[in-house]
C-alpha cells in the first residue's frame, strides 16, 4: 500500500536501535520547505509553535486557524505531515478526522489532558478508538500521555501510570504513544511495556542526542516548539544587530 498514511506508518517500524525517526516541527510553509530541503523524510507540526507563529498563546489557537495552518504546511511539501491538534478542539471524532484529511495531514497527536488536567484514561481510550475507527487507517494516531506534565498528586509511580494509560491507548488502536517530558532514564521501561512505537521529546542538539534516545527505546523523536523558538531567538538577534545592540 502506498497511501500517504501507510508510507508514514512504515517509517516508524523496523528501525534499528539508535536510529529513531526524527521529525522536525515546522510552524509555517517556509520552515516546512527548509526541513524538507534538508532531507527529512516526514514532518510533525507542533501546536505551540504554530500558535506562536499565528500570534496566539499555546492552547489558544482557534481550530479553524490551526487546520488552515496545517493545510498550508502540507501543501508546501511533498513529504508526509503529521499534525498536533492538541486534545481535538472538542470536535466529534468523525469531524476531527475529516478536517485533518482535508488539511492534508497523514497523522495527528491527541493529548490526554484538557485545561491542565488529565482526562480519565478510559474515556480517552474510547475517544481514540472512535478516532481510529473514523480514520480507518488513513491517519497515523499518536496518543500523547501527559502524566509527566500534569501529575496526579495521588500517583506514586508515574512510570506505571504512564504505562497503564499507554497500553489502554494502544489497545484502542493508537499507532504510537508519546509520554511527553518523560526523562530519558524512564524510556527503556516505557518502551519495553508498550506494544506500539514510542515517541520521545528530544532536544535539537544533533544526531548523537537523538541516537541516544533511540538506543533507550524511542522509535520516533519530536521537538515540540523548540525549533520555532530557536528561529525566533535568531530573529531577535537580527533585530538587535539592526539596532546596533
Amino acid at each position: 500500500m502506498n497511501e500517504p498514511a501507510s508510507v508514514f506508518r512504515a517509517l516508524h517500524h523496523g528501525r534499528p536501535a539508535g536510529d529513531p525517526l526524527v521529525l522536525p516541527g515546522p510552524w509555517d510553509a517556509a520552515s516546512a520547505r527548509v526541513f524538507e530541503d534538508a532531507g527529512f523524510t516526514a514532518l510533525a507540526t507542533p501546536s505551540a509553535g504554530v500558535a506562536a507563529s499565528l500570534g496566539y498563546a499555546d492552547g489558544r489557537t482557534p481550530a479553524a486557524e490551526m487546520f488552515a495552518a496545517v493545510a498550508r504546511i502540507a501543501r508546501a511539501v511533498s513529504v508526509p505531515v503529521s499534525a498536533d491538534v492538541e486534545a481535538g478542539y472538542g470536535l466529534p471524532p468523525d469531524e476531527l478526522v475529516e478536517r485533518l484529511l482535508e488539511a492534508g495531514a497523514v497523522g495527528c497527536n491527541l493529548e490526554d489532558s484538557v485545561d491542565g488536567a488529565l482526562v480519565d484514561p478510559r474515556r480517552q481510550a474510547d475517544r481514540l478508538a472512535q478516532v481510529c475507527a473514523a480514520a480507518d487507517g488513513r491517519l497515523f494516531v499518536n496518543a500523547r500521555v501527559d502524566t509527566y506534565v500534569h501529575r496526579d498528586p495521588a500517583c506514586t509511580d508515574v512510570v506505571a501510570e504512564t504505562v497503564s494509560r499507554a497500553r489502554l491507548y494502544a489497545g484502542a488502536g493508537a499507532d504510537c504513544v508519546y509520554p511527553i517530558m518523560a526523562p530519558a532514564d524512564d524510556l527503556p521501561r516505557l518502551a519495553a511495556a508498550v506494544p506500539v512505537p514510542l515517541n520521545a521529546l528530544g532536544t535539537p542538539d544533533g544526531p548523537s542526542a537523538t541516537r541516544r534516545l533511540g538506543e533507550l527505546g524511542a522509535a520516533r523523536v519530536t521537538f515540540g516548539p523548540q525549533l520555532q523558538r530557536g528561529a525566533t531567538d535568531a530573529v531577535r538577534g537580527l533585530a538587535g544587530r539592526l539596532l546596533g545592540r
